[in-house]
């Protein structure tokens, strides 16, 4: 047998050159049969199939989709599918194929499209990519249907279930608002309590010189106090969360990134008999959300996770993207999507329905505040996104969030670090606070801060004071919300006699919600209480400095 030139292909013995061929014809006879056998499903198919590149001219077009919108094949093929479209539907539908564009699929999409005589349907619809051998996308498929009696009935039960999630979003919303004046009544409390508790500390240190013994154990018991009034303002933000009336610090970021950040916390939370799993899918959108409140998801529902395996199990964290429609809680558009699974013991349906109420628990007395799930709600919906629960006893709970995808720039990074509490330069601040306990501790702050101070517990009040004070006043600081004036209207009147004076507001809630309602204006400088003595100098200064 003759050596095999180099280059040619091996041929084994026995091997004949006409049955290789004649495989190859077999092989190119079953596409083509393949081929003609999905033409045929298409053009028999009683759903609309209207295939289009991924600039939206139309390349397949199904006599189900000539009966449902009235063009026949030959007028639509090579038309760009924005026929079908009414003017105010264009910019959504655009970003619908830009999205599939890049590998997106889009599931019972509902819209309405013209037909050729003018009139509007309404479709529910499947919107895939195609893809080529390489994964490429190459092209847009689309199934539609007209919303007939079955699509009704669907419709009606989905109609129940929001509207059973309305009357429990009402339930929450009333519980919020209790949760929220509650909690913003006891931050003022709170800020008195710990910067006394301060106060006295540091008295307590600088007389432990006569007699240590005594008064290090009085100031022991001081630093108790501090630390329980601390754990009462994380509680207060736990409840304010929950009313979304927290002041939140939202920036642009990865989920990914949140999550691998607080791995480390997470494992140490959960029983080592506990394993953790993350599933992050690579390139995920970016949302625009507090990072701190997102690591307060997280080791919350991880908690729960954990005491929901006391004989061990998995706890799963996953996201993704999602293009989603109107069938979820929320407005059509794209979403991140992250699923906290646990394998444990479950919930019954009453739980469940009740999961999200503060202080609702189902652990011993003692055992648990029952604001856990209540927080993650609220973080979830003030962050604009959505929260649901799927869970079947014995086998485990699932919750599910969704939070709004960002069009903002890219990813930023905080930079702004506090190095210490500034002094003053002597500068005059004043301060408008109807609260006297808290005056009264914004006054000793700021005097042993090096500032000189002007106290009143009045607006009106404020704005004589300021007529009749020779000297400069150099900042303002007012609370917000205070009764026969608001804090906005204090500053606008006194800016419009001393248009130099700065001006730094303080409240318990969010900026957001004193916006919305009108209480306080855009840009503005706020400070949330309760504040420490550091934290309100360091404002003090940056208000001065660049306000």
């Amino acid at each position: 047998m003759g050596e095999r030139s180099e280059g040619q292909p091996r041929q084994f013995p026995g091997e004949d050159r006409g049955c290789a061929t004649g495989v190859a014809d077999s092989v190119r006879g079953c596409a083509a049969e393949t081929e003609t056998l999905l033409a045929a499903i298409v053009q028999s198919s009683h759903d609309a199939i209207v295939g289009m590149t991924l600039d939206g001219v139309v390349t397949t077009w199904n006599p189900a989709a000539q009966a449902l919108f009235g063009y026949a094949s030959d007028a639509m093929i090579g038309q760009h599918v924005s026929l079908l479209w009414p003017p105010e539907r264009r910019a959504e539908e655009e970003k619908v194929i830009t999205c599939l564009g890049r590998g997106e699929r889009v599931e019972r999409y509902r819209a309405w499209r013209l037909r050729s005589d003018g009139n509007r349907v309404e479709v529910s619809a499947t919107v895939s990519p195609i893809v080529d051998a390489g994964g490429a996308v190459i092209g847009v498929s689309t199934i539609c249907r007209a919303i007939g009696e079955q699509e009704r009935l669907y419709e009606m039960a989905q109609l129940e279930q929001l509207e059973n999630r309305l009357q429990q979003a009402q339930r929450m919303e009333s519980l919020g608002q209790l949760a929220g004046g509650v909690a913003h009544d006891f931050n003022n409390l709170l800020a008195v309590i710990v910067n006394y508790a301060a106060f006295v500390s540091e008295e307590l240190e600088t007389a432990a010189t006569a007699d240590p013994d005594r008064w290090h154990s009085v100031a022991r018991d001081m630093q108790q106090i501090q630390r329980a009034t601390e754990r009462g303002i994380a509680l207060t933000r736990q409840l304010l969360a929950f009313a979304r009336r927290e002041v939140v610090r939202p920036r642009v970021l990865s989920i990914n990134a949140v999550v691998t950040d607080v791995k480390e916390l997470l494992v140490r939370s959960i029983s080592e008999h506990v394993q953790l799993v993350t599933r992050l899918l690579p390139g995920l959108w970016p949302v625009k959300a507090d990072p701190g409140q997102l690591e307060q998801i997280l080791v919350n529902l991880a908690v729960n996770a954990r005491d929901a395996m006391p004989g061990g199990g998995t706890l799963t964290i996953g996201t993704d993207n999602m293009v989603v429609g109107n069938e979820y809680g929320v407005p059509a558009g794209r979403y991140v999507r992250i699923q906290v699974e646990d394998t444990g013991t479950g919930m019954p349906r009453d739980v469940i329905a009740r999961a999200f109420e503060p202080f609702f628990t189902t652990k011993p007395k003692g055992e648990g505040t029952g604001l856990g799930l209540a927080t993650v709600y609220g973080i979830v919906k003030q962050s604009g996104g959505d929260v649901q629960i799927t869970s079947e006893p014995g086998v485990g709970t699932t919750f599910t969030m969704l939070l709004p995808v960002t069009d903002e720039g890219g990813l930023e990074v905080e930079t702004s670090v506090v190095e210490g509490a500034p002094v003053g330069r002597g500068e005059t601040v004043l301060v408008v606070e109807d609260e006297p306990a808290i005056r009264a501790v914004a006054e000793r702050i700021l005097r042993r801060g090096g500032y000189e101070v002007l106290m009143t517990g009045s607006p009106l009040e404020a704005l004589e004071l300021v007529g009749n004070h020779d000297g400069e006043i150099h900042l303002l600081i007012t609370d917000v919300v205070m009764p026969k004036m608001l804090g906005k209207d204090v500053a606008e009147r006194i800016r419009a006699q001393r248009p130099e004076v700065k001006v730094l507001f303080i409240s318990g809630y969010a900026r957001q919600v004193l916006a919305n309602s009108g209480t306080l204006v855009p840009g503005v400088t706020l400070l949330e209480k309760p504040f420490s003595e550091s934290v309100l100098l360091e404002a003090v200064r940056q208000a001065l400095d660049t306000g």
